[in-house]
């Protein structure tokens, strides 16, 4: 996969802030009412921020899913030796023409993570045929309160007709504003007549 297809998009004269520490921002305007709100969003004034300090990793994607309204749900368990080898090799199976959201399960250690994004690139027979990108939003780290964040996905429909069945690849990733990429992998989806 070319590296660019999976950069996301840049908002004109958005700039990205300056990276401070988790103490950095808790002392940070103390006084500031708004801030303390904003502070208080990001987990930071709730309880004692968890984590494994030999895990260097601030985002943690645990679980990603295919909903599908009327349908058992598909997890696939992130957290699970060979997880990401399973998801190239057994495609997910969609009917053409439903309706599917994608689902993931997360976690922050460590640090604020200012906006997280969705992105990715699905190509059939080598040529891309979707590309999308999805802003997640700033999280602070997990706490005993916060344990899992979750977040799903826009609804999407699947191409539907003769020429639109078959097996489709896909790669996604996981970036924030400072561009680190915090997970990226390839998996697929099949589209079938029926389920």
């Amino acid at each position: 996969m070319d590296e660019h297809e999976l950069e996301g998009t840049t908002t004109e004269g958005y700039k990205v802030g300056e990276k401070k520490t988790i103490d950095e921002l808790k002392n940070l305007d103390a006084e500031d009412e708004a801030l303390n709100k904003w502070k208080a969003s990001l987990g930071l004034a709730t309880g004692t921020p968890i984590g494994d300090p030999n895990d260097p990793r601030t985002v943690v994607i645990e679980e990603v899913a295919l909903l599908v309204e009327g349908r058992s749900d598909i997890a696939v368990d992130l957290t699970k030796p060979h997880a990401l080898e399973q998801l190239k090799k057994n495609p997910f199976t969609i009917k053409e023409g439903s309706e599917y959201r994608m689902r993931v399960k997360f976690r922050v250690q460590h640090e604020v993570i200012s906006g997280l994004k969705y992105l990715h690139v699905v190509k059939r027979k080598g040529i891309k045929v979707d590309k999308s990108e999805e802003m997640m939003g700033s999280y602070g780290p997990n706490t005993e309160t916060t344990p899992v964040y979750t977040k799903t996905f826009a609804v999407e429909e699947a191409p539907a007709g003769m020429l639109a069945r078959g097996s489709y690849s896909a790669t996604t990733r996981f970036t924030d504003d400072d561009k680190k990429d915090h997970l990226t992998y390839d998996w697929a989806f099949d589209i079938k007549k029926e389920w």
